[in-house]
């Protein structure tokens, strides 16, 4: 019987280990799509508690207190911290067989070399310990991520965002790179009246352009992305329940409707929603493909889904849910559009449903280009499914339908520091797929080869395709 959390967790063979130790584990981490704050970086932060850094803003620890029955101040409320981690420590064991369990004592071994199994008796224990840990040099943000032997941190970021802190770590003598990522999904929502019209002006003001259509509306990214670019933006991303269809409305009436919308008249805009969503992320991937950028989109996901809790927690506090969205039409005409344009960037397709695993990386298939290694992606197991399940379901459906050698592999796609144990659990896990194959004899036990390929899918895959 296997013991949990040791140095061969997940990995199920000799061979599994060999892979793990010899060609995963030490290799550099590329962690394309993240969260993280450019300002705690830029600051050098240090957390003041083990709540401070885990447990604010991380959704999956709260969806399982509430699951639990926890009272909500003690997840997003005005409880103390130290309050907040007894009771995240109460439901730990509560957490068996999620992907919590998993990561939360992955994380506590690395950084904090705590090999417990964290509970309510040693919660105060724990959160002492910690505390003092986290005030150390090594446990600040660059400390942290120097520990993990990250060397690109990919940041989400508004166009309007003023990069500041992103320009102050590129001109520092910090060594891991903190690249801005353009997402520009709030100009999407032209049916919401005086937001949009704030939003419009902001970033009006951020180009030095008076936005008043279609042209000035396009010309006012191209400024920003050219921004974003000298900053040392290498990618895009989008967060889209599916790509917007095509309908039925002209530029011209999209132009029309969008000057009235900014002229305080939105009789229209909810019907030319799609229409306008269209066009404006086709001109923007257009403008991304001139800057050699990688374009992601993060599809499938159903928002706020509780609407009482929304209303009193606010947006964006863990009440989202995997979606049902029809997926293939709209994105294969999307692609098309870009393709017979010659203006289709590197691009990056994120599932939700593992539903349309299958669409998803057949899709990719009919869009590569010539010179470049799986030009389109689809990508990792994200949100709901980057757990053992969904990462092995994403990885097979890859490897039958694409080219599995050609994956750039993980990312975190997370707000907290901690997360890099994610990379880690997607290394072993890889590394013990491949070592079931070579025991059944599906593939050669060549080790050092299928171990470049490891290698390749863990760091150099996502090191070329970013052109890190």
């Amino acid at each position: 019987m296997a013991s949990f959390l040791t140095d061969n967790f997940i990995l199920e063979s000799d061979v599994a280990e060999q892979l793990y130790h010899g060609f995963a584990k030490h290799q550099p981490i590329i962690d394309y799509h993240s969260h993280l704050s450019p300002e705690a970086i830029a600051s050098n932060k240090k957390f003041e508690n083990i709540t401070d850094i885990w447990l604010k803003g991380d959704h999956y620890k709260w969806r399982a207190m509430r699951a639990l029955g926890v009272e909500e101040r003690y997840i997003t409320g005005d409880a103390s911290d130290s309050e907040k981690f007894a009771k995240w420590a109460q439901t730990v064991p509560y957490t068996v067989r999620n992907p919590l369990f998993h990561w939360t004592h992955m994380e506590l071994k690395n950084p904090f070399g705590i090999t417990e199994l964290l509970n309510a008796n040693n919660a105060e224990s724990i959160y002492n310990t910690t505390t003092k840990m986290l005030q150390q040099d090594n446990f600040s943000t660059q400390g942290l991520l120097q520990q993990f032997n990250v060397v690109m941190v990919g940041t989400t970021d508004d166009p309007i965002d003023t990069l500041e802190h992103h320009l102050q770590l590129k001109n520092s003598t910090f060594s891991t790179k903190i690249l801005p990522s353009f997402r520009p999904d709030k100009i999407f929502n032209i049916h919401t009246g005086n937001d949009f019209r704030e939003y419009v002006q902001k970033l009006g003001n951020s180009a030095g352009i008076n936005i008043t259509d279609l042209e000035s509306l396009m010309a006012a990214y191209s400024i920003r992305i050219a921004y974003f670019d000298d900053a040392g933006c290498c990618a895009s991303d989008h967060g889209l329940t599916a790509v917007p269809p095509r309908d039925n409305y002209s530029k011209a009436e999209i132009d029309a409707v969008f000057k009235a919308v900014l002229n305080g008249d939105d009789n229209n805009a909810l019907s030319v929603k799609d229409s306008f969503s269209f066009y404006v992320l086709a001109e923007l991937c257009k403008l991304y493909y001139d800057k050699g950028w990688v374009q992601q989109f993060h599809l499938g996901s159903l928002r706020n889904s509780n609407a009482h809790k929304v209303a009193v927690l606010g947006a964006d506090t863990g009440y989202d849910t995997v979606g049902d969205y029809k997926q293939g039409e709209t994105l294969a005409y999307f692609l098309n559009h870009l393709e017979s344009h010659d203006k289709l960037a590197k691009t990056v397709l994120y599932n939700l449903n593992p539903a349309d695993n299958t669409l998803f990386a057949t899709m990719a298939g009919n869009f590569q280009g010539e010179g470049i290694r799986g030009k389109v992606q689809f990508g990792s197991g994200w949100w709901f499914l980057d757990q053992l399940d969904g990462m092995t379901k994403q990885i097979n459906t890859l490897s039958n339908q694409g080219l599995i050698s050609t994956f750039i592999g993980m990312l975190t796609d997370s707000r907290s520091f901690l997360s890099y144990s994610r990379h880690e659990y997607f290394r072993r896990l890889i590394c013990n797929l491949f070592a079931q194959d070579i025991k059944k004899g599906y593939i050669p036990n060549d080790i050092n080869w299928i171990g470049s390929i490891i290698g390749d899918i863990c760091y150099n895959n996502a090191k070329n395709y970013f052109r890190l």
